[in-house]
């Protein structure tokens, strides 16, 4: 029975991580602009803002470090990649 159960979460295709993970540079740049107009959105107390302004502060923060955080990851990622593929260059050169 048990042997089934992974079988079955094997065939869905899971894999656990966050939602965010996937964005990329642009997904997050798009993530920290809407928590931005999200912070005016609050500010202005246009509808659908919450009665306690601290909780719309609050979720708007959040959506800006989530693209913040998924900005600065993927940048170093990438730094990161391009310094690798240089050294593996320099290393061809030598031999």
């Amino acid at each position: 029975m048990v042997d089934r159960d992974v079988e079955q979460t094997e065939e869905r295709g899971y894999a656990p991580g966050a939602w965010w993970a996937e964005l990329g540079t642009w997904g997050a740049v798009v993530l920290i602009v809407f928590g931005a107009v999200a912070a005016v959105w609050v500010s202005f107390r246009l509808p659908g803002t919450p009665e306690e302004l601290a909780s719309g502060y609050y979720q708007a923060a959040r959506v800006v470090a989530i693209g913040l955080a998924t900005v600065g990851f993927t940048l170093l990622g990438r730094r990161r990649a391009r310094a690798a593929a240089i050294e593996d260059a320099s290393e061809q050169e030598r031999a």
